[in-house]
């Protein structure tokens, strides 16, 4: 298929994103006004301006939606507290759909905060994170099993986001990924692409994207060396895409392995989501009716434009369709 063709196709698509959503809160400060506080005689942090995205799913959500997909929806866990309020209305902007996101008093809404000095625009103080540290309460767990075994089938394409690098606290639990595997192997005919940091040897009947040091660990845990091409086979899985940054992405199936390089992009401005967004077209792509090597050759092109926007960037089709233009890609 021409790129032209897979982004007119896009329109009639409807995706799920299933996993992690967590809140971005982006906190601009004035570092000048770091003036002592009264009661503690602590310095303060000065936020003068804070913006809030949806990260993790939302930020693959967030790009399936910019891409225009017909329908995008999340499926997850979050707090009923200020910070899942805020997390919704971010989803909303792009009229993402959030009926199949449980909200609890039992955890919390994982939440980013970043600190943007204004002086320089970087991020240059610690991180304070909303984390849950718990596993994921069995009574949401079995909730969201029940949710993903009845809904899954309606959509095109299923996008799994394994955001979590603790053993307990993530949305993808070992029932949720049961669930997740047994659903690739009984209906072969929708796209289930899984991106999980630190349990992609345990996903099957997929397509799996990890990163080449993703892709190394996930073979040692499995395999006991560092040869991920073995994944393939061990896993059962429809492709192993394993993306490289500049260098582009690997992909490994049944008719064999080739590298699809990736447009050279001098000075990128932001690399953070890039994967992410390299995920949402790619997958959106084999939804589509696009091969692989074609959802790989547009997920590069889409993570090219994405790289040099600030933050967790998206692509629209007209910025794809240039983009192809000036890579003579049509």
């Amino acid at each position: 298929m021409k790129i032209s063709e897979i982004l007119e196709a896009f329109s009639k698509l409807n995706v799920l994103v299933v996993g992690d959503i967590c809140l971005d809160r982006w906190c601009t400060y004035d570092p000048a006004a770091a003036e002592p506080s009264r009661e503690t005689g602590l310095p303060r942090i000065g936020v003068v301006s804070f913006s809030s995205t949806a990260g993790a799913c939302g930020t693959i959500a967030n790009n399936l939606a910019d891409l225009g997909l017909g329908r995008v929806a999340v499926m997850g866990a979050i707090g009923e507290d200020t910070h899942g309020d805020e997390l919704f209305r971010a989803l909303g902007i792009r009229d993402i759909g959030v009926d199949l996101v449980l909200r609890s008093h039992l955890i919390q809404t994982f939440t980013y905060t970043k600190h943007i000095n204004a002086a320089t625009g970087i991020e240059d103080l610690p991180r304070v994170d909303f984390i849950n540290n718990s596993a994921l309460p069995e009574s949401l767990d079995a909730q969201l099993v029940r949710s993903f075994k009845s809904y899954a089938s309606l959509f095109d394409a299923i996008l799994v986001c394994d955001q979590a690098e603790t053993t307990r606290g993530g949305v993808v639990t070992t029932a949720l990924r049961d669930a997740i595997n047994e659903f690739g192997r009984s209906d072969p005919g929708k796209v289930v692409w899984v991106d999980s940091r630190k349990r992609a040897e345990l996903f099957a009947a997929c397509y799996l994207k990890p990163n080449e040091d993703e892709a190394r660990e996930a073979a040692m845990r499995l395999l006991g060396h560092e040869e991920y091409a073995y994944l393939f086979g061990a896993l059962g899985l429809r492709a192993l895409i394993v993306t490289a940054g500049e260098r582009g992405a690997t992909v490994l199936d049944s008719l064999g392995t080739r590298t699809h390089k990736t447009a050279s992009v001098e000075k990128p401005i932001d690399i953070c989501g890039a994967g992410d967004s390299f995920s949402a077209a790619a997958a959106s792509a084999l939804a589509a009716g696009a091969t692989i090597d074609e959802a790989v050759q547009l997920g590069n092109l889409v993570a090219s434009i994405t790289i040099m926007k600030k933050g967790t960037g998206t692509a629209t089709p007209a910025e794809v369709s240039a983009a192809a233009r000036n890579a003579g890609i049509e």
